[in-house]
């Protein structure tokens, strides 16, 4: 049985696991990595020394000159994984299975980026990996596979992606396998919300708190871009503090307060008023010490 040839386009720990799946499948064969341009993995280029696979890279993967040199290759499949470019249509349509992507998101919904982020922010109960093909939206091409798992209280943005790292892997491993033996089923996305929705890249000050939103939309907060995230950030008169881990209080009564304002502190714990109650601070970090009654900005 001939073997499918596979180009991968991948970076970072997202891609590791699929990789170690791929290349111990006999019917696999992966005929080069292209990393991206700015990559800062070399894990990648390990693997490709140990398996003897071409090492590429490339400022735009859409050029006649990158094409022409991916060509050669006859790869059946082109598989993305954390890649970081827009693939267009002539590149998409190289392999004659075409090109597939492993989004961490329930699409048609969670489209874009940092969306383990933002499934916590938003206070979702799961999330979703999908497996779809490329087309020339972004996220937008129909729907090999897709996978939900639960998040709950004791969830964070680290475990999450540690799953998702593990579940991405497990899913388009067993999405080339379809493809392999012909028994893909498309979903269009369409045929699941119209419309859907995309989400924004997040950036550099959107990790400050704001105090007068509820007590879950805040231990959401904090819990969605806690370490290896930013952490979020709040200030004390010229103090920077960094908050990693918060926890929600049972039976806190609902009153009117000034939001941000810390009505309890010692070495274990901070209490902070937010909109609608209080919440327990317990990992932070602050160059001076928040006295009890001072308001958090």
């Amino acid at each position: 049985m001939d073997k499918i040839k596979i180009g991968y386009f991948a970076d970072g720990p997202w891609s590791h696991q699929a990789f170690e799946k791929i290349i111990s499948d006999r019917e696999l064969t992966i005929k080069f990595i292209c990393v991206r341009y700015d990559t800062k993995d070399d894990t990648l280029k390990n693997y490709c020394n140990k398996y003897n696979i071409d090492y590429l890279k490339n400022k735009n993967i859409n050029s006649t000159e990158f094409l022409d040199s991916i060509i050669h290759y006859q790869c059946d499949l082109f598989v993305s994984m954390s890649f970081n470019q827009i693939f267009k249509k002539s590149i998409i349509n190289i392999p004659r299975l075409k090109t597939i992507n492993c989004h961490a998101g329930k699409l048609p919904f969670y489209r874009g980026r940092n969306i383990l982020n933002w499934v916590l922010i938003n206070g979702e109960k799961e999330f979703g990996v999908t497996v779809h093909y490329m087309d020339e939206g972004i996220d937008t091409g129909d729907i090999l596979l897709q996978k939900s798992f639960q998040i709950t209280d004791m969830d964070d943005y680290s475990t999450l992606l540690n799953r998702a790292y593990k579940e991405c892997a497990l899913l388009l491993y067993e999405s080339i396998k379809k493809i392999k033996n012909g028994t893909v089923n498309r979903q269009a996305q369409k045929s699941i919300h119209p419309v859907g929705f995309y989400c924004s890249n997040r950036k550099e000050g959107d990790e400050i708190i704001n105090w007068n939103q509820s007590s879950r939309d805040v231990f959401n907060f904090i819990r969605a871009i806690s370490l290896p995230g930013p952490q979020a950030r709040t200030f004390f008169q010229e103090n920077e503090v960094c908050i990693n881990r918060a926890a929600l209080i049972n039976d806190a009564p609902i009153y009117k307060g000034i939001p941000g304002a810390v009505l309890k502190a010692n070495e274990n714990e901070l209490i902070i008023k937010t909109k609608d109650s209080f919440i327990c601070i317990i990992e932070w970090y602050c160059k001076e010490k928040i006295k009890t009654g001072r308001r958090l900005k």
